[in-house]
């Protein structure tokens, strides 16, 4: 039986070793027990291996959208580094989001079905906030304020936050027929854009 339960000097030996041998770690998927882990906050920003697992997030984005053709943030997390940042690509921009804190959220809300590369052949309908503000660092440690953001980027980012929380996207789940597979969803778009209020473009 595989053990998760490692213990903190075994989680940084693997980072080490993974950083040392140039392999970027694969996206855990629904299921694994280590996506249900609170993250931990960052506080040594200078710590060579969280430069180099920053730098391991964002080669793991970039490969997942080369190979599936979507997607544009993963948290720390979803590669089993239990820390609270998130790499970004927004069209063709990168950010490293450290310690994101929801400072601000709209009363008013939107249903959309959303997606995840931890379960890339699922669709979950949901409900988010249509817009948030957030505070962060970044990889240099310099803090930033993003203020009322427009609804494609609020709801990726609460996807992303929900993350590092331990929160999945199927934990949100609307209903019992909130959870579709890709390829229905695909063939049958109309019907499935009709049940929400905002589809990602």
């Amino acid at each position: 039986m595989k053990n998760y339960a490692a213990t903190p000097n075994d989680r940084t030996e693997s980072r080490t070793q993974s950083a040392q041998e140039g392999t970027v770690r694969e996206v855990l998927l629904l299921g694994d027990p280590n996506l249900r882990t609170v993250s931990e906050r960052v506080t040594e920003l200078n710590d060579p291996i969280l430069q180099e697992e920053i730098r391991e997030l964002h080669k793991r984005l970039e490969l997942f959208r080369s190979e599936h053709g979507f997607g544009r943030a993963i948290s720390a997390p979803q590669i089993g580094i239990p820390k609270r940042f998130i790499a970004m690509n927004l069209n063709g921009e990168l950010h490293t989001i450290i310690n994101p804190e929801l400072i601000w959220k709209s009363d008013e809300q939107f249903t959309m079905w959303d997606d995840c590369m931890s379960f890339p052949s699922l669709l979950v309908r949901l409900r988010r906030h249509k817009s948030i503000s957030i505070q962060y660092e970044d990889a240099e440690g310099v803090s930033h304020s993003w203020n009322e953001l427009p609804i494609d980027i609020s709801e990726l980012l609460q996807h992303e936050i929900d993350h590092l929380d331990g929160v999945l996207a199927v934990d949100r789940a609307i209903d019992r027929d909130a959870i579709v597979e890709r390829g229905a969803f695909e063939s049958m778009k109309e019907y499935f854009a009709k049940q929400v209020d905002y589809t990602i473009s």
